[in-house]
């Protein structure tokens, strides 16, 4: 990993932000080889890493499903919005994928 040169910073921050990059990596490079994603949303935290995936799927045009509860339909409106489809829970996933592989 990259050293942090010049004023002292937080290990934690540091550790974090490169961490941060290396998983953009991974994650960008299996979003672009998917056929279809799931952006699955907790209720625990504001999780702007799965709005910012969920991004990625619409500007690659790539079929993406969100996965939350109800508790957090309004904020991740526009997310949803040009999602595929929308799901509370990880049974109407599974119900999506079955009808689509089936068609």
């Amino acid at each position: 990993m990259c050293e942090h040169r010049g004023g002292e910073a937080p290990a934690g921050f540091w550790r974090d932000h490169q961490s941060s990059k290396v998983n953009s990596i991974r994650t960008r490079t299996l979003i672009e080889k998917a056929d279809m994603v799931v952006v699955r949303f907790g209720d625990q935290y504001k999780q702007w890493n799965a709005a910012f995936d969920a991004g990625y799927c619409a500007a690659l045009d790539k079929p993406y499903i969100t996965l939350h509860g109800e508790g957090i339909v309004h904020p991740l409106k526009e997310v949803d919005a040009a999602a595929q489809a929308w799901c509370t829970t990880n049974d109407q996933v599974v119900e999506i994928l079955r009808y689509v592989l089936k068609a």
